[in-house]
């Protein structure tokens, strides 16, 4: 038995419901030819490298599953036949291929997919749990709360204007400003006729 991979790209104007059908078709197809699935990756659509059938873009899929010859030829056959199919090529990825391995490999996968999805799920309902629980708060509580956070921004207020009085009274006030000195006169020096004057009542 072979592992083949598959890339089958279809229409993009198909709708789900017209293109699902082609997936169901190859589930049925693959296990009547003792074939084996491995998985159907859905890519989505993607722009062409050229245009086929006058379509810019297609939706691309990779299939992947174990099987002969036969198989291969019934679903090479059933894409050509099938105009929702644009294009399709066929790989051989191993030519003898471990189911077993490959069963385990599949288990591994999907277990390592459900533990994801568990633990996305718990914290799912972690956070749903957190909410309730804040939107169960009942309304006394969010008004003492309200009235609490109210009172605590009043004495913050009240601290800060008590601490710009204090530096306000800290600060020295500017001095007046001083009347200029008088500036002493010096007294002149008597000349010599009164020094004369003086001199002749003294004598007398």
């Amino acid at each position: 038995m072979r592992r083949y991979e598959q890339i089958v790209i279809l229409d993009s104007d198909l709708s789900e419901d017209t293109r699902q059908p082609v997936f169901d078709r190859l589930k049925e197809l693959i296990p009547q030819y003792n074939g084996f699935l491995i998985d159907i990756d859905e890519w989505g659509q993607k722009k062409l490298a050229y245009e086929i059938k006058k379509k810019p873009r297609g939706y691309y899929a990779q299939i992947d599953f174990c099987g002969f010859g036969d198989l291969v030829d019934e679903m090479e056959r059933f894409y050509r036949i099938d105009d929702r199919i644009l294009k399709y090529m066929t790989v051989v990825l191993d030519k003898e291929a471990d189911l077993a391995s490959i069963k385990a490999e599949m288990s591994e996968r999907e277990a390592k997919k459900a533990e994801a999805a568990a633990k996305a799920a718990e914290e799912e309902a972690a956070k749903q749990a957190a909410e309730a629980a804040a939107a169960a708060v009942a309304p006394e509580t969010q008004e003492a709360v309200a009235e609490e956070l109210h009172q605590s921004e009043t004495e913050d207020a009240v601290v800060e204007s008590a601490a710009t009085e204090d530096v306000a009274a800290s600060e020295p006030e500017p001095e007046e400003a001083s009347a200029p000195a008088e500036t002493p006169v010096a007294e002149e020096a008597p000349t010599s006729d009164e020094e004369s004057t003086e001199e002749t009542t003294e004598k007398e």
